[in-house]
């Protein structure tokens, strides 16, 4: 099976090419608004090569507003051109798929995404998982919970999330999984298309309403 998978969540676009659960291209264009004109371009070189796809991914949030609604929207199209499934994968999902089995083995992993806000978006996944335990829930770094044991410190805020917790006497440490990658989101993809783990439609998952401005 064939399976492309998107990701313009932060400030990376990517897509990856699985076949049959396992990586076998990857393109990426780095900047945090770069993905209305790179996404669609990394997705037709990935679908040219392949020949098509016969499941579409997507990381479908938390993120930035713009980059989301362009990756979701890509690939609803796709998957609707080409008559295939389309699946969904969350934000902390793709960061804790990217780091080696024997650090999500033993050790919480909780993404981190920062708001612009002076909060960040908190994502918790259990130790050998590849889905979700809640919903993301955004807060003020200063109310973050206390970890039930090891953690594992992913996303863009995770500098932040680290040096709260290590200041706790929690035992944490910081990755080098900051922003999310197609590849990663595509290994979750797979799961979910197999049955291995719960099942996640397209729909965005903001947490937190855009920030915009009114006019004066």
């Amino acid at each position: 099976m064939r399976l492309l998978a998107l990701d313009g969540s932060l400030a990376r676009a990517s897509a990856a090419l699985m076949v049959d659960g396992a990586p076998r291209a990857r393109l990426a264009e780095e900047g945090a608004r770069v993905q209305p004109t790179a996404l669609p371009v990394l997705a037709r070189r990935l679908l040219d090569e392949a020949g098509g796809a016969d499941a579409v991914a997507v990381v479908v949030g938390p993120g930035g507003f713009t980059g989301l609604r362009t990756a979701i929207a890509l690939a609803e199209g796709i998957a609707l051109a080409l008559s295939v499934p389309l699946v969904g994968v969350t934000t902390g999902e793709a960061l804790a798929a990217a780091l080696p089995e024997d650090l999500r083995a033993t050790r919480e992993v909780w993404a981190a995404i920062d708001t612009r806000r002076g909060r960040f978006v908190l994502e918790r996944i259990a130790p050998g998982a590849w889905a979700a335990m809640l919903p993301p829930v955004a807060m003020a770094e200063a109310a973050l919970p206390a970890p039930a044991g090891p953690v594992a410190a992913v996303g863009d805020a995770a500098p932040a999330l680290a040096a709260r917790l290590l200041a706790r006497g929690s035992d944490v440490v910081l990755t080098a999984s900051r922003l999310p990658d197609a590849a990663a989101a595509g290994a979750v993809a797979w799961r979910r298309l197999t049955g291995a783990i719960p099942p996640r439609d397209a729909a965005p998952l903001y947490v937190e309403p855009p920030a915009v401005r009114l006019p004066a």
